[in-house]
């Protein structure tokens, strides 16, 4: 009888709970929002990671819309100091989603001027000046054209600067802080050209093959004894395996030829032969998952991580069928990236650590 009736008093307490916290939901939920926004604000994850090279993936995904992949971006931690190499259209977003305050970054590099590498720049200009006050406009690094690109983002975008600095005033929103700052280069043909050397950080730029969009540009990045290349959009290409010969990651673009056919074929079927060209036609300028593996196999890279990921892979054995042989050919750890995958490479070691950051 006492266990029923102590079980019957803890069934009248715990609906009693229920009950308040219903009642008082609204001011539990501001009360819970505000710890975790102090938390994020003063979170800080440059300080939280290891001492080395840490490539996360901001926009795994390709101009197709896709659940999974945002638009290209690829963010580069080496030690303290953090980059971002091409800023498709979830790159704020993810960004944020990492932890990382827009503010922190301290260029912008572009691999080549398709859109879907670039409509989230003018974003991520704007929230790098207003988050943290920058003075300075982001260096965007990029080959001959960045210059344009960073002029009309900033004609685009000049009335809300002029919005923002009426409201917030010159001491919240330093005016000398809005828009970019282009650095321009051209590479030597077969040849790397580096663009910052600052202690034991080295990121360098390497002509690729990505015609008939000239110029095109992969990265080469070098923090103490670790290295990462970034492929940007390429057919298979030479250049990309001279650069990552030994690297320690190779982000490496990947579309699946026999997968985009199918969209093709499904187009026409449906009486939209445009989008059946385009499927046939962008084809020739990119590398299959296959040709990705080769490369990573004689260039001896420690991991492959692929992105650019076209087509989307919505369903479940679609990334076997999207991968094909790549994981017979190169039999190192491999990856079809995602958005919000970390790959971490501590400096002094030969480590390659992958983890999930959201």
């Amino acid at each position: 009888m006492k266990l029923k009736q102590l079980a019957l008093g803890m069934g009248l307490l715990a609906a009693l709970g229920l009950a308040l916290a219903y009642v008082y939901r609204a001011p539990l939920s501001l009360a819970i929002a505000s710890r975790v926004a102090t938390a994020h604000l003063a979170a800080d994850p440059l300080r939280e990671l290891p001492d080395g090279l840490h490539v996360g993936l901001c926009g795994a995904g390709s101009p197709f819309s896709d659940d999974k992949r945002g638009g290209p971006c690829t963010l580069v931690i080496a030690g303290q100091h953090a980059f971002v190499f091409d800023a498709g259209n979830a790159t704020v977003r993810n960004l944020g989603r990492f932890g990382l305050a827009h503010g922190r970054i301290e260029a912008v590099f572009l691999t080549h001027f398709h859109s879907d590498h670039l409509d989230g720049l003018g974003e991520l200009l704007l929230q790098r000046w207003v988050s943290t006050g920058n003075a300075k406009p982001a260096p965007v690094y990029g080959p001959e054209g960045v210059q344009d690109v960073v002029d009309g983002l900033r004609q685009v975008y000049r009335a809300d600067s002029g919005y923002r600095i009426a409201h917030h005033g010159e001491a919240t929103l330093p005016p000398g802080g809005f828009g970019g700052e282009a650095r321009a280069f051209n590479v030597p043909e077969g040849e790397r050209l580096v663009l910052l050397k600052e202690g034991d950080l080295e990121i360098a730029a390497f002509a690729v093959d990505h015609a008939p969009v000239h110029p095109a540009v992969g990265y080469r990045i070098r923090y103490k004894d670790r290295s990462v290349v970034i492929s940007g959009d390429t057919k298979k290409s030479a250049a990309v395996a001279r650069e990552a010969t030994g690297v320690d990651l190779l982000v490496h673009e990947a579309l699946a030829a026999p997968m985009v056919g199918l969209i093709g074929e499904a187009a026409a079927q449906a009486g939209r032969p445009n989008v059946k060209k385009l499927m046939a036609d962008i084809v020739d300028y990119h590398t299959s998952p296959e040709q990705a593996a080769e490369v990573a196999r004689d260039a001896q890279v420690r991991f492959l991580l692929l992105n650019h990921i076209a087509p989307p892979l919505p369903l479940p054995g679609m990334e076997a069928a999207f991968l094909g042989r790549a994981g017979e050919i190169y039999t190192g750890p491999l990856r079809v990236g995602i958005d919000g995958d970390l790959i971490s490479l501590p400096a002094g070691s030969q480590e390659v650590r992958h983890q999930r950051r959201f």
